[in-house]
């Protein structure tokens, strides 16, 4: 295992699969402490249930999915499978996918470095494009989605924690863009200019998860 040194912290460059179960739980508890503030930003300008969604997921996950027993790969599997399955709308299909295409990149892999993770963001991109033509500034989840992912690629070299960093501030920035922007697909989209000034849920949740995602695995990596 290879390690690097963050703010005087040795940090490693991988974690096992086994232990990044605790990265998965960590995006439960983001999304159940956000399940209100998301529901207000979607009723500004949708239905305001993004939350309610979100949370109703996130948390049959928890009840229905020992954490200890599985790893991130298993985990993230069966939280995607719950949402794809079991929730409606458009949140399930698209949040189902991002992480069942994510789980795809690591499941006959042993350990997780910078490279697999940024493999995984990737494959939730791309699975996501196939769902839709949504792309950066139609103000949706992909403005934060697809800058994270391209910050983070471009950091790999620099170590885990470094493109974490950068996938991170480019989440936050591609998620505060969508307040300035006019929603061009979705439910949204019928409200014209009346949509400017309001961040987009999904680009909200997005954020959230990526932050929570960062966080997580530094966590891990330091444990490590």
């Amino acid at each position: 295992m290879h390690y690097a040194l963050d703010q005087g912290v040795i940090m490693a460059e991988s974690f096992n699969k086994k232990d990044g179960s605790q990265v998965v739980g960590g995006l439960v508890l983001v999304i159940q402490e956000n399940k209100a503030y998301l529901s207000e930003i979607d009723g500004a300008i949708g239905d305001g249930d993004h939350g309610i969604n979100m949370n109703k997921g996130f948390t049959m996950f928890a009840d229905q999915v020992n954490l200890a027993e599985e790893d991130m790969g298993t985990a993230l599997k069966k939280l995607g499978r719950i949402l794809l399955t079991e929730i409606g709308g458009s949140m399930g299909p698209i949040y189902g996918t991002f992480f069942i295409e994510m789980s795809k990149v690591i499941k006959d892999a042993d350990v997780v470095d910078a490279p697999t993770f940024g493999k995984m963001l990737r494959a939730a991109v791309v699975g996501l494009q196939a769902l839709g033509d949504a792309k950066v500034g139609d103000k949706t989840m992909m403005d934060t989605l697809i800058p994270a992912t391209a910050a983070f690629e471009a950091a790999e070299g620099s170590g885990f924690v470094a493109a974490l960093d950068a996938m991170e501030a480019a989440a936050k920035k591609g998620w505060e863009s969508t307040k300035a922007l006019q929603a061009k697909v979705g439910r949204a989209s019928r409200l014209g200019e009346r949509s400017i000034g309001v961040l987009d849920a999904g680009a909200t949740s997005t954020w959230l998860i990526l932050e929570s995602f960062a966080k997580s695995i530094r966590s891990v990596l330091s444990a490590s």
